[in-house]
């Protein structure tokens, strides 16, 4: 038997009905570490990234208001596109579907399309978050919890967005060898908020906007750090691990957004009823157009890898709370969905280019230090 999910209030910040973490608590682990040395470490190849933690970004008065300022603003694009991606699952999928969010960026997407499938059409969806290491795959005692709970065919994976289709690729590949190795058969079509990448073919939106949950890190992800896979820590049986912030509850917003957004669900309900046939029936080719953009910028800068190229509003975000940024390559510097960007780009000295071209709203580089193993 696999081991028993974590919930909340003994372990995030999300109520116990809204998700349950397939996750190993590791709280009382001291794991973090300072961005530069982290970053050192990961690039010369001693380290991999999901082995250890950031240090939590804590956001100033004035980020935190802009945070508050770009949900109330955002919240009926993001209600309408949960919506969007729900009513398509629930129409090729049926009702009798178990959501998997990817830890920890996919959870409050998960919750959302949970309580959007609850409000509009009074289905009760089971809701997990589970951890996926790009290089080294899923998490397969998350899954075997899943089997031994659900059928394997009713599991939708879904995560927040895509940038260049990394992690798509990497639940593909994870989900086929896990079935080779005669196990558990998943289908590995992915679900996501927005897919700028082109990555997958069930999706909300293709357009890269602002998703208010990709400003900040634990504290709108019911106070989780992002998933860790440490084998110095880990015994076999036990799934990824994770830590809770519970110190960090004051400045902890994550109902606030999962409300704000929930709220908008009324107004944004015709709407959402014209569009997803619109997007059902449209282009959903999955081409990974985002991947050969991204090829094609490491090239235009003389990146080696493009695991240093990280496209889309939420990979470059992503960037500025828990890497080391050379640059952010933006389309239009003056674009509405890039105000927080700007903030935490001066905070941090990193110089924002104009690129007109670009083919995304914008792309963040993460600095290549001398001798790089192409790890990022």
């Amino acid at each position: 038997m696999t081991p028993a999910p974590l919930t909340g209030p003994r372990f995030g910040s999300y109520r116990a009905d809204e998700v349950s973490w397939l996750l190993t608590d590791l709280s009382r682990l001291d794991l973090e570490a300072d961005l530069a040395v982290r970053e050192a470490a990961i690039q010369a190849g001693t380290a991999h990234y999901a082995e250890s933690l950031p240090v939590e970004y804590q956001p100033d008065a004035a980020y935190r208001a802009l945070f508050d300022a770009v949900l109330i603003e955002t919240a009926p694009r993001l209600a309408e596109a949960v919506g969007i991606v729900t009513e398509l699952v629930l129409a090729e999928r049926g009702p009798d579907i178990v959501l998997a969010s990817l830890a920890r960026a996919g959870t409050p997407i998960g919750i959302l399309m949970r309580r959007w499938a609850r409000a509009r059409h009074g289905i009760e969806l089971p809701h997990y978050a589970l951890s996926i290491v790009r290089g080294r795959g899923i998490d397969r005692v998350a899954l075997a919890h899943l089997a031994e709970h659900h059928d394997p065919a009713s599991v939708v994976f879904v995560d927040g967005w895509t940038g260049k289709g990394a992690i798509a690729k990497e639940l593909t590949a994870a989900l086929q060898e896990v079935a080779r190795d005669g196990g558990p058969v998943f289908s590995d079509k992915l679900a996501v908020l927005a897919d700028p990448g082109h990555s997958v073919r069930t999706f909300g939106t293709r357009d890269d906007f602002l998703i208010a949950s990709a400003c900040l890190n634990s504290t709108v992800s019911g106070l989780v750090s992002r998933t860790v896979l440490n084998p110095r820590i880990l015994r076999p049986g036990q799934y990824h691990g994770a830590k809770f912030y519970a110190e960090l509850a004051d400045g902890d917003v994550s109902n606030r957004f999962l409300d704000t957004v929930g709220a908008a669900f009324v107004g944004v309900a015709d709407r959402v009823a014209q569009a997803w046939p619109q997007v059902r029936d449209g282009d959903r080719e999955v081409t990974f157009a985002g991947w050969r953009a991204v090829e094609g910028i490491a090239r235009r800068y003389g990146i080696d890898s493009v695991n240093f190229v990280k496209p889309g509003v939420g990979e470059a975000t992503r960037v500025l709370l828990r890497r080391v940024p050379e640059r952010i390559l933006v389309r239009d510097p003056d674009h509405p969905d890039l105000a927080h960007l700007a903030v935490l780009a001066a905070g941090r000295g990193v110089p924002l280019e104009t690129v007109p071209d670009l083919p995304y709203t914008c792309v963040g580089l993460v600095r290549q230090l001398p001798g790089v193993s192409g790890e990022g």
